[in-house]
């Protein structure tokens, strides 16, 4: 789940000792007005039935292409992907179904969990049936092998044939400050779902179960139910997953605490001695059984590619992202509605990118070029993403740096954003500038230990060293204040995220959106005329791979 009221801003502009052409340059011009009916137009449209959800690989995707060419042709863009509006994205969908329950036994004793309500589970191998077979249980802490933290919660257990019970996030979530092995309770990306199935197939294990939480998580388990149901598209890989686990699932946290107890543990005294150094993983003396089918279908996505060429740099590249997608059908509501519309997420960043394509053309040619990407499959996994990147149209040495959209606060007008993972790269500061222009204030993230940094598209982008900085649409709403977007927020996540209800509603309050659209707009102008290159802070996690682009020379040119 990626962070409510989100705003995923990778960007990139000045250096602390080359200041770009940042808010005094976009001051120079009169800004273009970004349009409501725009947004209203596109996010009402794609949000609506006939789109069904949105799914890669169903008549959902080949309706929201169309339209997408439609409205980008028409805001002025140009063909990115060498005269065509498509990247091809491989991708295969497994539609497990036939659910036997998870059964655990030994020790005298025989337990029986029903797919859905107590667990779910899904497989990345490209096989038609899954049978798991008295594999052995091992409670592996937090699932997490860091050489380079000296920390390694496999040490000295053999996983290969077994089942790997494992904790989600990072051993200290918990901490009050951002000091600790794992950054305190700044989740890193030991902490992240996708590391620990991973993790979990490089030692080997048979199978992987995370215990599910809804605090160290940030989502609940109707979160979980609704995302793990139905078919899950994946990347495709020359192996057909072989390499994988048989099967990763999660486990509600009360199942979990049932299944330690017939193993003679108690989780939460296993919890506690998980997050200390040294750690070693707990066999359990109980072995699971599973089996389900797949309905297995290989076929091509696609992302789509915009551009605006730039009149004086043209090789280089801002960029603009928001993914298209969202999961299709679903787990139906009390009304038997199975459509997930997904109007917030991400029907609205998908319209805040053709808004911001228009108010770019109405400004005229920039010094660089803009690129605008609407991505696939980010539900999946950020696959439309890892995708672009791995395989770029337009080189990430040559890419200076974007601003990627996910679900837009449809709350009205708020004071102050949110910095999550401030303090990784030199652009603070041109933030802070952006942000004064507006009349706006910078609040820290108060939930570090979900790790919403590593949960959207731009994660992508950074791992591969492109500067990205994420700010997150404030709760502090000029209406209402601090508990109105408190309010919202809750509404949203309980009633509405990743479920049938997130439906496009007439009534709300677009003038939020348009004032964030703004900031992203300043943002991405400021990088488009600039000549600066940045980088991430020296000690980031993400230093490396920029330094190592940027000395083959291409991202100077």
């Amino acid at each position: 789940m990626k962070r409510l009221n989100l705003f995923a801003i990778p960007l990139a502009c000045a250096t602390a000792l080359a200041p770009c052409a940042g808010p005094a340059a976009a001051r120079a011009r009169p800004m273009p007005p970004i349009s409501i009916e725009t947004m209203q137009d596109v996010t009402r449209r794609l949000a609506s039935d006939a789109f069904e959800g949105r799914a890669p690989g169903t008549i959902g995707e080949e309706r929201t292409l169309a339209y997408l060419v439609e409205r980008f042709r028409a805001a002025g863009l140009q063909p990115g992907n060498g005269g065509s509006w498509f990247q091809d994205v491989p991708l295969v969908e497994i539609t497990a179904a036939g659910f036997t329950p998870l059964t655990i036994a030994g020790k005298g004793q025989s337990l029986a969990f029903a797919f859905g309500t107590d667990f779910v589970a899904g497989t990345y191998r490209v096989v038609p049936r899954i049978d798991l077979a008295d594999s052995e249980l091992v409670f592996v802490g937090y699932g997490i092998n860091a050489p380079e933290k000296g920390w390694n919660d496999y040490a000295g257990v053999d996983m290969r044939g077994k089942t790997a019970v494992i904790l989600v996030n990072d051993p200290d979530y918990e901490a009050a400050g951002l000091a600790g092995p794992f950054n305190g309770r700044a989740m890193t990306y030991y902490g992240r779902w996708t590391y620990k199935f991973e993790e979990a197939a490089r030692q080997g294990a048979a199978a992987a179960l995370i215990v599910h939480d809804s605090f160290p998580a940030a989502y609940g388990w109707n979160v979980v139910e609704s995302g793990w149901s139905g078919p899950q598209a994946r990347a495709r890989s020359a192996d057909d997953g072989a390499d994988q686990t048989l099967a990763n699932g999660w486990v509600q946290k009360d199942v979990a605490a049932k299944i330690l107890a017939a193993a003679g543990q108690d989780l939460a005294t296993l919890s506690a001695a998980a997050k200390r150094p040294g750690f070693r993983a707990v066999p359990l003396g109980l072995k699971a059984q599973l089996s389900f089918d797949n309905a297995i279908r290989r076929f091509a996505s696609k992302n789509v590619v915009g551009l605006l060429p730039g009149k004086a740099r043209p090789n280089e590249y801002v960029l603009y992202s928001a993914h298209w997608d969202h999961l299709g059908r679903c787990k139906s509501n009390a009304a038997g509605d199975d459509i997930c519309n997904g109007a917030i997420d991400n029907a609205s960043g998908t319209a805040a990118l053709v808004a911001l394509a228009e108010a770019h053309r109405k400004a005229g040619a920039a010094q660089r070029s803009i690129l605008f990407l609407a991505l696939t499959a980010e539900e999946s996994g950020l696959l439309g993403s890892e995708y672009y990147a791995a395989n770029p149209v337009f080189p990430l040495a040559q890419t200076v740096g974007g601003v990627n959209m996910d679900a837009l606060s449809l709350a009205g007008p708020a004071r102050d954003v949110t910095v999550v993972g401030g303090g990784k790269s030199e652009l603070d500061g041109v933030l802070a500038r952006v942000l004064k222009a507006e009349r706006r204030r910078i609040t820290a993230d108060p939930d570090p230990e979900k790790g919403y940094y590593y949960r959207s598209d731009h994660f992508s982008f950074a791992k591969r060293g492109v500067p990205m900085f994420y700010v997150d649409g404030g709760q502090d709403l000029v209406d209402g204040g601090s508990a109105a977007g408190a309010a919202y927020a809750k509404d949203y996540r309980d009633k509405r995220y990743h479920g049938p209800d997130d439906e496009y509603d007439p009534a709300w309050n677009w003038q939020g959106a348009v004032a964030d659209l703004r900031v992203y707009y300043r943002l991405g102008r400021s990088l488009a005329d600039s000549r600066d290159w940045p980088n991430w802070l020296p000690g980031d996690e993400f230093r490396r791979a920029r330094d190592e682009s940027r000395r083959n020379g291409a991202g100077k040119r």
